[in-house]
């Protein structure tokens, strides 16, 4: 009855506050928190009592926890969250301005354990029930027995001294004979000394070798310290001028190096604790470590891999390697206790590993993990071309697929009796997401979530109840909990978004579908307008930013101030298209990998036949289609006004990509590999190498802040610009915009210029 009562109450201050707002404007709409301050930062108490997220700031604070009884939400203190169970759930351990401190959860009590001027960081407990953490970049484990800790590591910067000459040690040596046969004194606290050394050896000094510590892990029987070694190759940084400072005076930053420019290398090493012994993991021994791809299949050498890992079940130890050049993954099991490596799984793709849950882009080593207290080792492939869930018995070197069809799989998760798994997946439309639990060992899934949009989960400790971060294309996010039932009812908890919000009729887009050329189903989100039907029509298309990313689906969307202008728009007579393109995410491995080697291929193709789609099934005149996008979506732009001078009559580039050349390493190298190995995809994916073929009016839009996309960027098209003399375009500067903007006042002023960019040339 409670709930009920909370949840008419909701519905009826929204009706009370709900007066329809006849239009929109641009200033209001781009204004800050205009929206609202939506939930975020999920997470469950510990004891299922309640959910902490951040919401609206008031006071200085901004956590807030809904009790997941009375439904009712309180603010509380950031420290309440934070720290790492025992394995028995009676204690908990966490860190505060660099200093450890023990909870005990039956007692509740708090003891700080360290109170020192280092910086103590990443406490957790081992299964012994000791507390391990790092300080200066060393493990050591403290024993609540003793109330004493030990150091595990000892990490040296540098290189190791070379050993001493013969002819010295031998002086050395002859010396220190003399002096023990001579001095009484110096024999007693010799013999001390190596008393004391015989009980304690020495701890193994590990030098780095000027290289960057990373990943120092212990495994769970202490025996084995894994660590990584990482060495930058050296290269120019990019500067980007900063030229509106308090000085008065331009101010250089230095920022990211530019594609192809710098190589990394990296080595995992096993510190042995029980021979005092350090060695290094040899790569060669990795299947097809040679298999280079096709643009340098001639050449021999050892491809370069990042380790990450291990991952460890009691005593087994698995490894994830991607190459450098990120067409392989493997999975291997690694024995500490000499650095041999057996081949578990290898996933190879000639364009790029990549896809929910895999890893790939070099720094993330995808989902993995094992089924406790059994052989089975679990992980996500895309082997049949969507991301799915797979397990390997390491006792019968089996590997069986337990999920599959046309669709994906996102954040699984093994049930607290290890007999099922929750994980979301878009399985009953590719722009709607659910939470499913299916048998451990694969079999029917069945759907719990209900609610049309986007359901992010977050299942209690106890995993008796459910919360979720909902929202709907036209509904953006609120947090609401559930009973953790198939089908059980989801109340809301938050109302988050404000009396200007909700003054406005939002519109809910029509997910439509179109053919590409290849024969391919494009996903898109239409928004048309409803004035009298004529003959000149305008639409606008909108590009989505971030390439692999998704925005034709059915909840609040990221690009949430572009899904007001597009309202704003429909208002002013525009028919909005917003394309799921090839390369966007969502549809599977094929989708995601059309654009290797060729940016502004198939995905400027998409856009030009979503054009088609606005002329044959909604009466748009074809001389009046714009285009408009940011950073990806603006490289397309430029591509389109370019390329498509026919299709495009205006166009405006936020924060573009103008050559590829210019941009980052990770990103780039992954879809065009390195311009001085394969420059010919440099060159077909650069709009810069086109800029000839523009007819139509072209608004350019760059912060010259940008440290992403540089500034530099726009200023070479510039120049070309001038150079091939043409004169229908402008460039609008914002001195002190990175790449995402933040000040409201820009963002009027950019999307002013946009709407009447649209306004004089397509109307």
């Amino acid at each position: 009855m409670l709930r009920l009562i909370i949840i008419f109450v909701l519905i009826c201050s929204v009706v009370a506050d709900d007066k329809q707002k006849a239009e929109l404007t641009i200033k209001e709409i781009m204004s800050k928190d205009w929206v609202g301050v939506l939930p975020s930062s999920i997470r469950w108490a510990k004891n299922s009592s309640g959910v902490y997220f951040r919401g609206k700031e008031e006071n200085g604070n901004d956590l807030y926890m809904a009790d997941a009884t009375s439904l009712k939400i309180k603010p509380v203190d950031t420290t309440e969250q934070n720290g790492k169970l025992n394995p028995q759930k009676t204690k908990k351990v966490y860190t505060k301005n660099g200093d450890i401190y023990l909870v005990d959860l039956q007692k509740k009590t708090t003891k700080q354990l360290t109170k020192t001027v280092a910086n103590e960081n990443r406490a957790y407990f081992s299964s012994d029930q000791e507390i391990v953490f790092s300080k200066d970049q060393n493990l050591y484990s403290w024993s609540l027995e003793t109330n004493s800790y030990e150091q595990i590591t000892h990490f040296v910067k540098g290189n190791e001294p070379s050993p001493v000459n013969d002819k010295k040690d031998l002086a050395q040596e002859w010396l220190k004979k003399q002096q023990l046969e001579l001095v009484e004194t110096l024999r007693e606290t010799t013999k001390v000394k190596d008393s004391k050394e015989k009980e304690h050896p020495a701890l193994r000094k590990i030098y780095t070798n000027n290289r960057s510590l990373q990943n120092i892990k212990l495994s769970p029987n202490k025996n084995y310290v894994t660590f990584r070694l990482q060495k930058q190759g050296k290269a120019k940084p990019t500067l980007v001028p900063n030229y509106t400072t308090k000085s008065g005076y331009t101010k250089n930053i230095s920022a990211r190096n530019k594609v192809g420019t710098v190589i990394s290398s990296s080595q995992m090493g096993i510190f042995n604790r029980q021979k005092n012994k350090v060695y290094f993991i040899d790569t060669a021994q990795i299947p097809g470590i040679k298999d280079h791809p096709q643009h340098l299949k001639d050449r021999q050498e050892l491809r370069k891999v990042i380790i990450h890992g291990p991952f460890w079940s009691e005593s087994t130890c698995v490894v994830v390697i991607l190459a450098l050049d990120n067409k392989d993954r493997w999975i291997m099991q690694l024995n500490p206790a000499d650095g041999k490596l057996t081949l578990l799984d290898r996933q190879r793709d000639e364009a790029w590993i990549g896809g929910p849950g895999i890893g790939g882009w070099r720094w993330n080593s995808g989902n993995i993990g094992f089924i406790p207290k059994t052989p089975l080792l679990w992980f996500q492939s895309e082997e049949t071309g969507y991301s799915h869930l797979y397990l390997y018995n390491l006792e019968t070197n089996e590997k069986t697929q337990l999920t599959s069809g046309n669709f994906e799989i996102y954040s699984p998760k093994i049930s607290k009796d290890t007999k099922h798994w929750y994980f979301t997946a878009n399985k009953t439309h590719p722009g709607e997401r659910h939470l499913f639990r299916m048998p451990i060992m694969g079999g029917k899934l069945t759907q719990i979530t209900t609610m049309r949009g986007n359901n992010e989960t977050y299942i209690s400790p106890d995993e008796s109840k459910i919360a979720i971060r909902h929202s709907f294309c036209n509904k953006p996010w609120e947090l609401y909990l559930m009973d953790n039932k198939p089908g059980a009812t989801a109340y809301q908890i938050t109302n988050s978004t404000t009396k200007e919000f909700r003054s406005y009729p939002w519109r809910a887009p029509q997910i439509v579908t179109f053919p590409n050329r290849h024969g391919k189903n494009v996903y898109a989100r239409l928004y048309e307008s409803k004035q009298p039907t004529s003959s000149k029509k305008p639409a606008v298309i909108f590009v989505h930013g971030a390439g692999y990313l998704q925005n034709a689906h059915k909840w609040w969307s990221l690009y949430y101030r572009e899904y007001m202008f597009h309202n704003l728009l429909v208002d002013h007579g525009y028919t909005v298209l917003d394309i799921d393109y090839s390369g966007s995410a969502g549809y599977g491995r094929d989708w995601r990998t059309a654009i290797y080697r060729h940016m502004g291929g198939k995905d400027l193709s998409d856009q030009v036949d979503g054009a088609k789609f606005l002329i044959e099934k909604c009466g748009i005149d074809s001389n009046r289609i714009g285009i408009y996008g940011g950073s990806y979506g603006g490289f397309i732009t430029l591509m389109a006004m370019f390329k498509e001078p026919e299709v495009f009559k205006a166009g405006a580039a936020l924060r573009s990509v103008t050559d590829w050349a210019h941009y980052n390493h990770p990103y780039t190298s992954n879809i065009l590999n390195i311009p001085h190995e394969d420059e010919e995809a440099y060159k077909r994916s650069s709009p810069i190498y086109f800029a000839e073929g523009l007819k139509g009016a072209l608004l350019i839009c760059h912060g010259m802040l940008d440290d992403n996309v540089q500034f530099q960027d726009v200023i070479r098209l510039v120049q070309r610009l001038i150079e091939l003399e043409k004169d229908n375009w402008e460039l609008a500067v914002y001195p002190l915009e990175r790449h995402s903007f933040i000040g409201p006042k820009n963002w009027r002023d950019e999307y002013m210029r946009i709407f009447q960019l649209f306004e004089k040339h397509l109307k």
